[in-house]
């Protein structure tokens, strides 16, 4: 099955492409800023939630005196959060919005999936090297832990593609998904160490927290950029193993219902 899936999407790469370029290109037409929107807008909100919580709720990270470290703190979960959410969001209506183009032209619906998953790929590596330029700077860059950024984004990746392909799936039977998923996200946001250190909740909620399984990335990205520390790769394996069931389960979804889903179109 994975090796007819790939062969099929080989043959379509130039759609695939070239549907990522035409929408990149449609997202900023008309623009005086063009693509720089891509940075102001991750970016408006870091600088208020950073002078919110730093400069007058006086928030600190536990054990550092440093101003800057908090904004490296905040940048490094909103950063990796914004890339999560548009997978999810942007694929749950990916059906959708491309009804048209499945009712009229022959292709495999695969391809939509990943055209989705490129965009978003290539809004955050914009953004992540601008952060990564920043830390650089600032004499902030990690050493050779940073090479554990890339498994952490694999395993987010795979996470938030095989989520979305779920609710993409889901939400053409059932429109209610979209609008319920986009109310629990603002929610897992807050259950998330992402503004907050888990640190400083008490010992009885930590232990709930960490049945988010977004708890331990997201901890190990900020280990990562704040401390300089490698992640420890034994809390990934309940988001590994859950990312991998997201993605059988919402491939096996995808081909059950893909006939369906274009009448219900």
């Amino acid at each position: 099955m994975l090796i007819n899936l790939y062969r099929s999407l080989w043959r379509y790469r130039s759609f695939i492409l070239g549907s990522v370029k035409r929408e990149f290109q449609s997202r900023y037409r008309n623009s005086l800023l063009g693509a720089l929107w891509t940075v102001l807008n991750p970016l408006s909100m870091i600088v208020v939630y950073t002078v919110i919580f730093s400069q007058v709720m006086h928030a600190r990270l536990p054990g550092m005196d440093d101003n800057l470290a908090y904004s490296v703190y905040l940048c490094a979960g909103l950063l990796t959060w914004g890339f999560f959410s548009e997978i999810t969001l942007r694929s749950q209506s990916m059906f959708l919005e491309h009804a048209n183009l499945l009712k009229k032209i022959s292709f495999p619906r695969i391809c939509l999936p990943v055209i989705v998953f490129l965009n978003a790929a290539i809004n955050f590596a914009i953004i992540l090297g601008l952060f990564l330029a920043f830390l650089l700077i600032t004499g902030r860059l990690p050493g050779m832990a940073l090479l554990a950024l890339v498994p952490l984004l694999m395993l987010q990746a795979m996470f938030s593609a095989g989520l979305g392909m779920i609710l993409g799936v889901l939400n053409v039977f059932f429109r209610d998904v979209g609008q319920f998923f986009g109310i629990c996200l603002q929610f897992w946001f807050w259950l998330t160490p992402i503004v907050y250190p888990i640190s400083i909740l008490p010992p009885p909620i930590q232990r709930i927290w960490e049945l988010n399984p977004l708890n331990a990335l997201m901890t190990s990205y900020q280990n990562l950029f704040i401390y300089n520390q490698w992640p420890v790769w034994s809390s990934l394996v309940p988001m590994l193993v859950i990312g991998l069931l997201f993605c059988v389960m919402g491939l096996r979804l995808f081909r059950q219902r893909i006939g369906e889903m274009v009448d219900e179109l």
